[in-house]
């Protein structure tokens, strides 16, 4: 297991509906669940769905706030594709390429939760783009 382990927790209206996207949809392993919140492993990191009676509202846009995986290896960025297609789960945003022929360019999906938890999934072509290559100004697309 990894030293340090990325946690989140995020709000859902329903804990089944929450495990259907996420255990069924996106593979994610189901720990200790009670009846107001579900603990689930996501290629190893806890993320943790808590049911509110709060109104979920769908934010305009993919920014500010999502949430996702970057993939080192891109066949897991195509199996996940792959799975969230057969799985039926709603894009987003397609899978698409983003700043192609720079140190940047990396392959991309969305998908939006039944709660409207925005989760992106990403690939990037050369490693040193993930943390570095501070001499390029782009993050994200300029429009969400």
């Amino acid at each position: 297991m990894a030293t340090t382990l990325f946690h989140l927790a995020f709000p859902v209206s329903d804990l089944t509906a929450a495990k259907r996207f996420y255990a069924e949809g996106l593979g994610c392993e189901v720990g200790r669940e009670n009846a107001h919140s579900v603990i689930m492993n996501l290629y190893g990191h806890q993320i943790v769905a808590h049911h509110t009676q709060e109104p979920l509202t769908p934010q305009r846009g993919i920014y500010p706030r999502h949430f996702g995986l970057i993939f080192t290896q891109e066949a897991d960025w195509e199996a996940l594709l792959e799975r969230s297609q057969r799985a039926g789960l709603r894009f987003y945003q397609q899978p698409k390429e983003r700043f192609v022929g720079t140190p940047l360019e990396h392959r991309t999906f969305f998908l939006e939760d039944p709660f409207h938890n925005m989760l992106e999934f990403k690939f990037y072509r050369h490693a040193a783009a993930i943390f570095g290559e501070a001499a390029f100004a782009q993050v994200g697309d300029t429009a969400g």
